[in-house]
């Protein structure tokens, strides 16, 4: 197989990888260039393959050395053939054609270290700032893929951005979560509204817990709504917002008669998501009030 081949398969697994496990940010990226696409899905891919250490291992140990290899990969010390991997072959393309930060990279691994264990979320700043080394980075560094690699500006916007969606999805993943021991919610909230980790893992929370998420929907709007106004954002680094844009609908849908967040599958049609994006994009990557 040539080289061009190795490339085209890798960007081809990279891309299907995305579109079963992502769907937000695989549609998001159609609207991007078409030279600047598979790079994307380059970068997304190596951050759902982080993210989902924990449910490939059965325990933390084994995360860590999983985790450990993407460092020493990234960091050029990986032994054996690293292009045998197709998303760190494509993600290594992308990061030597954009000048991508390894930094950035390495700080997203070591912050998914978190999720091999079952401890808790200290606190609301512990919170964001775990969702900025992931989801803000990786909107950072898709900027930088559609600008060329060079430094577009916005990090602001994708600091506040990354947040909004992140919590947001971890809210989204409160049911998955609770059934695996693991709780996103900071434990700061929780004690605020008389709610015990033991609780949650039984399945119960009442009142207690409804305010509690209440409270960190109310972060992610905070978070959304401190960059909503858009307009400066470079029209070219539009898509790595596009995703943002869900918010609102999905925060919506965890406040409609009926929500449980121990059973209730949070999404939106996806006819209404290619919408949303549609319009966010032409909005130039601006999203609507959540």
């Amino acid at each position: 197989m040539t080289a061009a081949q190795d490339s085209s398969s890798a960007a081809a697994h990279c891309e299907a990888l995305v579109r079963a496990a992502d769907p937000d940010r695989y549609f998001a990226t159609l609207f991007a260039p078409a030279d600047k696409r598979p790079h994307l899905f380059a970068l997304y891919a190596f951050s759902l393959e982080v993210a989902r250490v924990r449910e490939a291992v059965s325990e933390a140990l084994t995360g860590e050395i999983r985790l450990q290899w993407w460092r020493d990969t990234l960091q050029g010390e990986a032994r054996g053939d690293v292009r045998a991997n197709p998303v760190a072959a494509a993600l290594d393309a992308a990061i030597v054609t954009f000048r991508l930060p390894r930094q950035a990279l390495v700080d997203l691994i070591d912050a998914r270290v978190f999720d091999l264990y079952d401890d808790l979320m200290p606190t609301l700043t512990d919170l964001e700032g775990y969702c900025g080394e992931t989801s803000s980075a990786l909107i950072r560094l898709a900027s930088l893929i559609l600008a060329d690699g060079d430094d577009p500006g916005a990090a602001d916007a994708a600091g506040h951005a990354g947040v909004a969606y992140a919590i947001t999805g971890l809210l989204r993943a409160f049911p998955w979560h609770a059934r695996q021991g693991r709780l996103y919610v900071p434990a700061a909230v929780l004690d605020a509204h008389g709610v015990t980790r033991e609780e949650i893992l039984a399945g119960r929370g009442g009142e207690g817990l409804a305010r509690a998420l209440s409270d960190m929907r109310g972060v992610a709007r905070r978070h959304l709504d401190a960059r909503a106004d858009t307009t400066n954002l470079p029209q070219r680094i539009a898509p790595a917002f596009l995703p943002v844009s869900l918010v609102p609908a999905y925060l919506r849908a965890m406040e409609r008669p009926g929500y449980d967040p121990f059973t209730t599958v949070v999404d939106v049609p996806q006819w209404r998501k290619l919408w949303t994006l549609w319009r966010a994009a032409r909005r130039g990557g601006r999203w609507a009030s959540s």
